[in-house]
């Protein structure tokens, strides 16, 4: 990767890029830490100081934002939105509950299991939009607080999309770049990911999961309720769970022609909103496409735009490269010190800048350790340390990972605002416990 010489960007006064860039992304943390500005706001702010101080031009910035990653967001949210409409969310939701028999811990863990699963066979970004509306009602119908499923919708999608090809979206830079198949990632990280589930299962039942008592009057209720019943528009639900089927296809066999999730998704929901009201007047077409449209979530779409261009600032004036050519030196070439430092370095830093830049980058600095490290075979570990440290990570902060966002936006639209530092407190412990799980896994497995 071509990095350009500081002396070739002309910032306001002529500031030092490095230190201007780092400024403006650590004041933004700040202030997104304190948690008394909107995020999305603080996020534009930011992005827009980037273009505006002369780090980027807005070419440069426009170009930094991963555009697939906000199609796959938007085209998703219009068909969770259109198939919202069926009842199948509370078809589910009441599926659970009944399987539990009205338990509220017993629904978390279902819930994340559920996540967890979805999350590696289709992607964690679609599951979550699928999932978290299904937690939050089934929350307010057994009356409980809502905060600990929006949580674990957050560490069950990161940790279950960690197992495959197309779960997280920096497997899917990765698996690109190496040429890795999806039953690569799974043979490797698969076995992993079963033992955090595991893992995750029992923090669910004994931590999070203790505050979640109701009454027995609310458990009877919800235990009275007919799954079938809550179905409103069959003949829409077929259409809807036809089309999903089709995107979940697409995203599966569609990197073999070199087409992109975000294309699958917006074409996916671009057909179901012809399909359902195919043959209806413009004006109840029309309708319909206002309906979904207001339901994307446009604050989060914009809140990872005005990531994307500080993260891409950062890059831009080689901070990041320099970072990594120091890991390089540090590790000396040796193979099993240099995937323990990656994957704790993939983890630290997916934490605090979102896993998909920072994935973008490290992917040309592993290539160019191979020959250091001894070929092909000996970089392997590390490639599967930035996967597990770059995932896994995610669960370290709000904004470790898309789907995290993702989550709180979902939780803001519905009224309960996730709080920045409430997540921290819990998500960055468990995320430290799971990557030393990974280090030993690695150690076990690779060394």
């Amino acid at each position: 990767m071509n990095q350009p010489h500081q002396d070739q960007i002309s910032t306001v006064f002529g500031l030092d890029p490095v230190i201007l860039s780092a400024s403006i992304l650590v004041i933004t943390f700040i202030v997104l830490f304190s948690e008394r500005v909107n995020r999305t706001v603080i996020a534009l702010i930011g992005a827009c100081t980037v273009i505006i101080t002369g780090i980027l031009t807005q070419e440069q910035a426009i170009a930094g934002i991963d555009f697939n990653t906000l199609a796959l967001l938007t085209g998703m949210m219009i068909i969770v939105a259109v198939t919202r409409q069926t009842g199948l969310f509370e078809y589910i939701s009441i599926w659970a509950v009944r399987l539990v028999k009205g338990d509220p811990r017993g629904v978390l863990i279902v819930l994340a299991m559920v996540t967890a699963l979805f999350s590696a066979f289709l992607d964690n970004l679609t599951t979550v939009l699928l999932i978290v509306p299904i937690a939050l009602l089934i929350a307010e119908k057994l009356n409980v607080s809502p905060y600990p499923f929006l949580i674990s919708q957050i560490l069950a999608s990161n940790i279950g999309g960690t197992a495959t090809l197309i779960g997280d979206p920096p497997n899917i830079l990765i698996g690109s770049a190496t040429g890795y198949s999806f039953t690569d990632f799974l043979v490797n990280l698969g076995p992993l990911v079963l033992i955090l589930l595991v893992l995750t299962t029992l923090f669910l039942y004994f931590y999070l999961g203790r505050s979640l008592q109701t009454s027995q009057k609310n458990r009877d209720r919800v235990m009275r309720f007919r799954p079938a019943d809550s179905i409103q528009d069959p003949a829409l639900l077929k259409i809807s769970l036809t089309m999903i089927t089709a995107v979940i296809a697409g995203f599966i066999f569609g990197e073999h022609y070199g087409i992109n999730p975000g294309t699958i998704a917006m074409f996916g929901a671009a057909l179901l909103l012809l399909f359902c009201d195919f043959g209806k007047s413009v004006q109840v077409q029309g309708r319909r496409l206002r309906e979904a449209l207001a339901e994307v979530e446009w604050g989060a779409l914009f809140f990872f735009m005005g990531l994307f261009i500080l993260v891409h600032g950062v890059e831009h004036t080689g901070i990041l490269h320099m970072l990594g050519g120091k890991l390089i030196q540090l590790t000396e070439g040796d193979p099993q010190t240099t995937a323990f430092s990656v994957l704790w370095l993939a983890a630290s830093a997916s934490a605090a800048i979102d896993n998909i830049p920072f994935v973008t980058t490290m992917i040309p600095l592993v290539e160019s350790m191979e020959i250091s490290l001894g070929g092909a075979e000996a970089i392997e570990p590390v490639w599967w340390s930035l996967a597990l440290g770059a995932c896994l990570g995610g669960n370290g902060s709000l904004i470790g990972a898309a789907a995290n966002v993702m989550v709180a936006g979902l939780g803001d639209r519905a009224g309960y605002p996730l709080k920045f530092l409430d997540f921290f407190k819990i998500g960055l412990p468990f995320m430290l416990f799971s990557i030393l799980v990974a280090n030993v896994y690695v150690y076990l497995v690779y060394f």
